[in-house]
């Protein structure tokens, strides 16, 4: 019980912990005022530019930008507006709330795309290489007893992922599909991140995913293990995405924002993720300690910004298999895709780079 309690203080802390950017973000994205161009700032005069996103590890290249000035560089001062799910960034950016913002490709950006809700995808956000960033868990006490400790001991349990229609239900399924498993083999719970760890414990849940850091931390605490972390290899499931008619009324600032993001990637790319400065900054944008972060799996950043249409398509496929879209037929996705920003960029900065 006192490990218990400590993990949630700990996940409620870092829930309250997340450092605003340059200027303090409103406290819902409701309150972000809706404009195609962008408000002048006190800073130098310089046009503001609202971002969507989620105060967690695989936003990292907008927290090293951010901090490094590389938005600045590009004419542009960003105001990073936080929000609990990527999914409710497609909301907000569609309603002309965000301008940019970075999110997973779930069931609900597909089905605003068949709606006619205008974005341009124009850079991917992150992509997963093991060990994963959001691994299959189960309680460390059951691993240690022989119970679950292989992804075939959970048929007929219970299994969570965070939220329907999210990427991560994609997680799921390929994780359950190592041992020989289906959906209709199991129950599927949604259960969120921060309650994973406390549901493991009370054996309301068998096993779910959890996204980093709370992964670490958990298992910390000693509450949970990893019962797998490499059913997915070199696969992007998050891009970051304009708000069309912002784009289109500011193309200087559309083009800046993509080679700054691209300057933040790089600025991680290989081991240069765990250079002291970048784990800092990292820490000051998400509340997460450096050293929990330098110790958690990490996100992969495209030095380059090619967004990898097949797994755009891929997650589309899923998607349909499972129901969850409104539309009939598959779309063609790569006319939301515009892949100018990153070309133009890559160029500015002296053409493309080994991805490490």
């Amino acid at each position: 019980m006192l490990k218990r309690a400590s993990l949630l203080l700990l996940v409620v802390l870092l829930a309250g912990c997340v450092a605003p950017a340059a200027a303090p973000a409103p406290s819902t994205p409701a309150t972000a005022a809706a404009s195609a161009a962008p408000a002048a700032s006190s800073a130098g005069d310089l046009p503001l530019v609202r971002v969507g996103h989620v105060p967690v590890t695989i936003y990292a290249p907008l927290f090293i930008a951010a901090e490094k000035g590389y938005f600045e560089e590009e004419g542009m001062r960003v105001e990073l507006l936080p929000v609990e799910g990527g999914t409710e960034n497609v909301v907000q950016v569609a309603a002309g709330n965000f301008d940019v913002a970075g999110g997973g490709i779930g069931a609900g950006m597909l089905n605003a795309v068949a709606r006619d809700i205008e974005f341009e995808i124009v850079a991917p956000l992150h992509t997963e290489r093991p060990p994963l960033t959001s691994p299959l868990v189960v309680s460390k006490a059951r691993y240690d007893s022989g119970e679950l400790t292989q992804v075939a001991d959970l048929a007929g349990k219970k299994v969570s992922t965070n939220s329907k229609g999210a990427a991560t239900e994609y997680w799921l399924w390929r994780a359950l599909q190592q041992g020989g498993l289906d959906f209709p083999d199991v129950e599927v719970l949604g259960v969120g991140f921060r309650e994973v760890a406390a549901a493991l414990e009370s054996g309301s849940l068998d096993a779910g995913i959890l996204g980093e850091p709370l992964t670490t931390l958990a298992e910390d605490q000693g509450l949970v293990t990893r019962l797998s972390d490499d059913f997915i290899d070199n696969f992007t499931s998050t891009v970051i995405y304009y708000n069309k008619d912002w784009s289109a009324a500011n193309p200087e600032l559309a083009q800046g924002f993509v080679k700054a993001f691209i300057r933040g990637a790089r600025d991680l790319n290989g081991d240069a993720w765990y250079d002291e400065a970048n784990l800092a900054i990292i820490e000051k944008y998400t509340g997460v300690p450096a050293d929990v972060i330098k110790r958690a799996s990490r996100s992969y950043h495209d030095p380059n910004g090619q967004v990898p249409l097949d797994d755009l398509m891929e997650l589309q496929r899923f998607f349909r298999a499972e129901g969850q879209l409104s539309y009939e037929e598959d779309i063609d996705l790569s006319q939301f895709v515009n892949t100018s920003y990153a070309e133009a960029a890559v160029q500015a900065l002296g053409g493309p780079v080994e991805w490490k």
